[in-house]
């Protein structure tokens, strides 16, 4: 029963530390920075882009995106409509109705004990 046992934690293959390091941030020199601004504002000013050199993305849309797009406007405009036609007032009778029309769901029912 005699076992070798050193003491100590597991160590990984690989890794030297256990810590965990910090990374540092660069730090540019101004002069480096001030430099390069300038340079790219004499690129700017000195050359143009012209239509042939710059590219834009095209973003077209499927017929059914646009069909889709039609019939929501057009639905927007007749709820806009709509809602201009009625005042404030037939608005609150409506409701009113609707509520008197709905079921009573929370009100507590009467318990006859002797039906």
């Amino acid at each position: 029963m005699s076992e070798n046992f050193t003491g100590g934690k597991l160590k990984l293959k690989g890794v030297k530390d256990g810590k965990v390091k910090k990374k540092k941030k660069k730090k540019l020199n101004e002069g480096v920075v001030k430099y390069e601004m300038k340079k790219e504002t004499e690129e700017s000013s000195t050359s143009t882009p012209t239509a042939d050199t710059v590219s834009k993305p095209r973003v077209t849309k499927t017929k059914a995106e646009l069909a889709f797009l039609k019939a929501q406007q057009k639905r927007e405009g007749e709820k806009i409509l709509n809602k201009a036609q009625t005042s404030h007032k037939e608005r609150v009778e409506q409701f009113n109705e609707h509520l008197d029309n709905l079921i009573e769901h929370f009100d507590i029912p009467k318990v006859s004990w002797t039906k």
